[in-house]
């Protein structure tokens, strides 16, 4: 059986512990690649960097899934190299640039950060990024291990990033590979509307709503999201909302 190159993009402040599940779950029918998202504070150069990781795979078509920031570097990949992405899912992501006021907020972090008060994932964050059943035990102690992996610089750099992307609205009706959009159904940072948005703006993409899960799906209901993506690696076209 030929195995799917596969793209996995994290989000902010995550590293391959957001997709660990899904390269370990999905490995009977994919070629995980985790891309590096710390090292640069644009999303162009994101995925730049993302797409030079499957030429050193040796991939030259891919399926490629982001989350969150991932997403809106997945989307950037779609316009520097569409003809090499055969399959495109977003998790918990957007379209739409950051509004005014949630770029004054990411200032404000950044300003935090470089007076040298980087929190990383605090408890008192974890209610944006967890639904309520999981925001106690083993895995909210995984996120804020993680996000402290990734540490301040890349934060910084990240943030950098997020607030220079661009408006993806526009290119959403180009997208002509087979598209699964997904999201927790207590997203609070990225809401389903926004999925919604996005589902309905490529042309036969799937939308998927994820219950018992917020921003973190891949963590939070590991075997469901595998499930997800095997049907969405498996099957022939994607059509439906």
């Amino acid at each position: 059986m030929t195995r799917t190159p596969l793209l996995f993009l994290p989000g902010l402040l995550c590293d391959e512990r957001l997709w660990r599940d899904q390269v370990a779950g999905l490995a009977g029918l994919a070629r995980p690649v985790v891309a590096d998202l710390t090292r640069d504070d644009a999303v162009v150069a994101m995925a730049a960097r993302a797409v030079r990781a499957m030429d050193e795979a040796g991939a030259g078509r891919f399926a490629m899934a982001g989350l969150s920031m991932g997403g809106y570097v997945a989307l950037e990949v779609m316009r520097q190299v569409p003809g090499r992405v055969e399959r495109l899912a977003l998790f918990d992501t957007s379209a739409r640039p950051d509004t005014p006021e949630q770029s004054r907020q990411r200032r404000g972090l950044m300003s935090l950060t470089r007076s040298g008060q980087f929190r990383g994932v605090t408890p008192r964050l974890l209610p944006r990024l967890l639904h309520a059943t999981n925001q106690d035990g083993p895995l909210a102690r995984e996120v804020m291990d993680m996000a402290e992996r990734v540490g301040r610089d890349a934060f910084l750099r990240q943030q950098a990033a997020i607030l220079g992307r661009p408006d993806s609205r526009g290119d959403l009706s180009g997208i002509a590979v087979p598209s699964l959009v997904a999201v927790g159904e207590a997203d609070i940072l990225t809401p389903p509307e926004l999925a919604r948005e996005i589902a309905e703006g490529i042309p036969g993409a799937v939308l998927r709503i994820i219950p018992g899960c917020a921003h973190l799906p891949s963590m939070e209901a590991p075997e469901v999201v595998n499930a997800i993506l095997r049907d969405w690696l498996g099957g022939a076209s994607s059509t439906g909302s």
